[in-house]
């Protein structure tokens, strides 16, 4: 699963993350370090499951607790109508 942003949303790194800014509605949103990973390899068109096995591994977590990371992540972007899947 791929996702993008909308047009409308742009995007900042920061030392502790990212911010996503939603232009049209004036509000914002900051992920942790590790959001901004799930988020970055979701918009290089990682699968779910690559992203959750990367981050197990960097993080020494479950392999079941890094894929509800991810669908969290994924989830709250499209709840915030911030990313459309392609």
């Amino acid at each position: 699963m791929s996702i993008r942003l909308r047009p409308d949303v742009s995007l900042a790194e920061t030392p502790d993350g990212t911010v996503l800014l939603d232009q049209a509605k004036g509000r914002y949103w900051q992920l942790n370090a590790t959001g901004a990973r799930i988020l970055r390899r979701l918009l290089d068109g990682h699968s779910p499951e690559e992203i959750a096995r990367a981050i197990a591994a960097g993080c020494g977590i479950g392999l079941d607790r890094a894929l509800r990371d991810v669908d969290l992540v994924t989830e709250q972007l499209d709840r915030a109508g911030l990313a459309v899947s392609r």
